[in-house]
């Protein structure tokens, strides 16, 4: 078991909901992924006109906690604004704070993204900010009441895995709230590296929804989320320089 402020989970996989075929693929990859939480871009769906296309369609909303992103938002006072319209429609009060900064590599704005969390902090959301996997940005949002950390594995949809293991486990080191790994995994295998390290938990979208069979790819996450998870527990051999016999020579008898 794991928390974000109040609010308790078993598994450690979040999911996003966004890039699926059809709304039936979707909530079969859901239900197989295991994941009690699911990520919405609050611009992309018309959570006030019941006559839309919704993704809660085809799933009992009820079962999941829902984390709305603040996704498209270009400053602080944008990412509040959308922030402001995910609790007025009652959905949840917790909120990913994403404020991108460069367009071509979707990296988030440290700036932004700071004032962004004190102005929600302030309001009483539960904060989750989406940050690149800077170790002193890291440890301001943290100081500033931030509920957990979301340092990305490298960018947004680029399924390259984790880039900088070192930081990442800089950040999973220094910090004593949750860290999840957000943004491009690209397999189960980059999952449960990102588990490895010592991460809380994991956040990604397209490593299902863009996979030929996102089923299958949903439900491999949730396997090799919890096979990281307990080798992070067991604690992996040292890395040795030579080879060690698993069989000692010591006591044989020729």
């Amino acid at each position: 078991m794991w928390k974000i402020a109040n609010k308790q989970f078993e598994s450690r996989l979040l999911l996003g909901t966004g890039k699926f075929t059809n709304f039936d693929v979707q909530k079969e990859a859901v239900q197989v992924s295991g994941t009690e939480i699911l990520t919405f871009a609050v611009r992309r769906m018309n959570i006030f006109e019941p006559s839309q296309p919704n993704f809660l369609e085809k799933l009992e909303a009820s079962a999941y906690t829902l984390l709305p992103n603040t996704a498209g938002a270009k400053n602080a006072e944008e990412a509040v604004r959308i922030a402001r319209l995910a609790k007025a429609s009652g959905l949840c009060d917790m909120i990913k704070v994403e404020v991108i900064g460069d367009e071509r590599t979707l990296l988030p704005d440290p700036v932004e993204t700071l004032k962004a969390t004190e102005m929600l902090l302030s309001e009483g959301f539960i904060v989750l900010p989406y940050t690149s996997d800077d170790v002193v940005l890291a440890k301001k949002l943290e100081e500033l009441g931030a509920h957990a950390i979301m340092p990305g594995a490298s960018p947004i949809g680029s399924g390259q895995g984790i880039v900088n293991p070192l930081n990442l486990s800089f950040i999973i080191e220094q910090s004593s709230i949750p860290v999840i790994v957000d943004a491009g995994i690209g397999s189960a295998k980059d999952a449960a590296f990102a588990m490895e390290l010592g991460a809380d938990a994991v956040l990604l979208n397209s490593a299902v929804s863009g996979a030929k069979d996102p089923v299958k790819m949903a439900e491999a996450m949730r396997y090799g989320i919890q096979a990281g998870r307990l080798s992070y527990e067991a604690g992996r051999i040292e890395r040795k320089n030579y080879g060690i016999a698993s069989s000692p020579l010591e006591g044989s008898i020729v």
